[in-house]
């Protein structure tokens, strides 16, 4: 593949995605709704496409002229989401069914990611979940070439803090400050932790290597999980930071004590768990907002 178009390429795993593809010497298209500022830049897709996922004639036209196609884009968040469900109805769904009509009008292959938490319910699981099933159904049905990764709890370089805020940005930003790092619940859900480039690795030889078979479901993940309060300890050894642990009442929309860890990884050379915080913590050093 020469050209391959990324969806939600302003995203923290999209500009991960697109780093790698462009090492590899592979043109770029994006498509997605802002540009992107500060500390957060990195290798631009080549061509960009500005608006929203649910314009179904902008989505058939950035997809146009691909060979291949990462589906990144939708709306995120868990409490965030949890009182109006309905733009990630219209966005992770629809945008989604407009993303696999292009893919089947010009036979293009794609790849979907979809969530490690798919079980819980809330309207950012919910809905990936949905999507996930469509990509599964056009692939059987409709002869799309369509593959799933679960992407479990990804964290690296550019993880923003908001409008969503994330886990690990959100660890080592307090962290670098010496303030109270927060944590909902009682801390012992366990998290399967992967580092954002591996994830972007997973995501392009799915695209570029699984090519005889369509409709499968593929985990990038370690395999085994942190608790929040062993990580939270992590981030303030490797930071040399002076913070307290302190727990407040668990978010809407998720679950206590839960786990979320990959069942059947994917095969590939994962990045040591804590080389990738080390390497996390030390550039949100130089970059934090």
């Amino acid at each position: 593949m020469n050209k391959i178009c990324i969806t939600g390429s302003a995203g923290f795993i999209a500009s991960h995605v697109s780093e790698a593809l462009k090492y590899k010497g592979i043109q770029v298209i994006g498509l997605q709704r802002h540009s992107i500022t500060g500390g957060y830049q990195y290798a631009l897709p080549n061509i960009i496409y500005f608006g929203d996922l649910r314009d179904k004639e902008l989505v058939e036209k950035a997809i146009q002229g691909s060979e291949g196609v990462i589906h990144l884009a939708g709306i995120l968040g868990t409490q965030e989401t949890v009182k109006n469900p309905y733009p990630s109805v219209e966005v992770n769904i629809f945008g989604t069914l407009n993303v696999l009509e292009a893919c089947k009008i010009w036979d293009i292959p794609m790849v979907y990611i979809s969530v490690g938490n798919y079980w819980m319910n809330n309207s950012y699981s919910i809905t990936n979940s949905c999507a996930e099933r469509f990509v599964l159904m056009y692939s059987k049905e409709n002869g799309v070439k369509g593959n799933v990764v679960r992407g479990l709890n990804a964290f690296g370089e550019r993880q923003r803090t908001y409008p969503i805020r994330k886990m690990m940005p959100s660890f080592i930003l307090r962290a670098l400050k010496d303030e109270p790092i927060e944590i909902y619940g009682s801390g012992e859900q366990k998290m399967d932790f992967v580092y954002v480039k591996d994830v972007a690795g997973v995501l392009i030889d799915v695209l570029m290597n699984q090519t005889e078979s369509f409709g499968n479901i593929f985990e990038a993940g370690l395999g085994y999980g942190l608790s929040v309060n062993e990580l939270a300890q992590k981030v303030i050894h490797y930071s040399g930071s002076k913070s307290e642990i302190i727990h407040v009442a668990m978010r809407p929309g998720e679950e206590p004590n839960s786990e979320v860890i990959a069942q059947n990884p994917y095969p590939y050379n994962y990045t040591n768990l804590d080389e990738a915080l080390q390497k996390t913590i030390e550039w949100y050093r130089n970059y934090r907002d």
